[in-house]
C-alpha cells in the first residue's frame, strides 16, 4: 500500500486488532525515497556485511520500517538479514529451519502469541529476545520468525544476499 508517511501516521500507526488477519499488517517499510530519507541513511552505519557468493561482502540498501505498539509480521522466512533498533522495543520468535511453528498464516503475531504459544510444551517454544535501541539481531537464512512491536517502533533492516 503506497500512502505518505503523514497519512501512514495518523491512521495507520495503532495497535494491531488480533481479529485482523496477519496479512493486513502495515508497516512503513519496503523500498526507500533515498532523497527524502537520505540525511538519515547518511548518517545510519549498518552492521557489518555477511558474506556474500564467492566470498565478497553483499547487502542490500537498508529500509527504515515504523511500526504501532502491538503491531507484528506473523511467521516466515527468506535470507540473512539485521534488524536494529532505532527506538521503541521488538521482541522476537525464532524457529532454525528444520523446525516448522506451530501457526496459521492469517493469524497475527499477537493472536499467536495469546491463544498459540501458551499451549506450547517447552521443546516447541521458539527462541525469543527482545531488542531495544541501539540493540541489532542477526536472522540467518530460512530461519523462520515472527516479530511483535511492544512500543511505536523505529527500526532498519537490513538484508543481505
Amino acid at each position: 500500500v503506497d500512502v505518505p508517511f503523514q497519512e501512514y501516521v495518523e491512521q495507520l500507526l495503532k495497535p494491531q486488532d488480533p481479529a485482523r488477519l496477519g496479512s493486513d499488517t502495515l508497516y512503513f517499510f519496503g523500498d526507500n525515497n533515498f532523497t527524502e530519507w537520505g540525511p538519515l541513511f547518511q548518517q545510519y552505519v549498518p552492521p557489518a556485511p555477511g558474506e556474500g557468493p564467492g566470498g565478497s561482502p553483499q547487502h542490500q540498501p537498508p529500509s527504515d520500517p515504523t511500526a504501532g505498539s502491538g503491531s507484528g509480521v506473523p511467521f516466515h522466512w527468506h535470507g540473512p538479514g539485521f534488524s536494529e533498533v532505532i527506538f521503541g522495543r521488538k521482541r522476537w520468535f525464532l524457529y532454525p529451519p528444520d523446525k516448522t511453528p506451530h501457526f496459521h498464516p492469517n493469524e497475527t503475531t499477537l493472536a499467536w502469541l495469546h491463544r498459540t504459544y501458551p499451549t506450547l510444551p517447552p521443546a516447541e517454544q521458539p527462541l525469543e529476545c527482545t531488542i531495544r535501541p541501539g540493540e541489532v539481531l542477526y536472522f540467518p537464512d530460512r530461519w523462520w520468525h515472527a516479530t511483535l512491536n511492544l512500543d511505536t517502533s523505529v527500526f532498519i533492516s537490513t538484508f543481505l544476499g
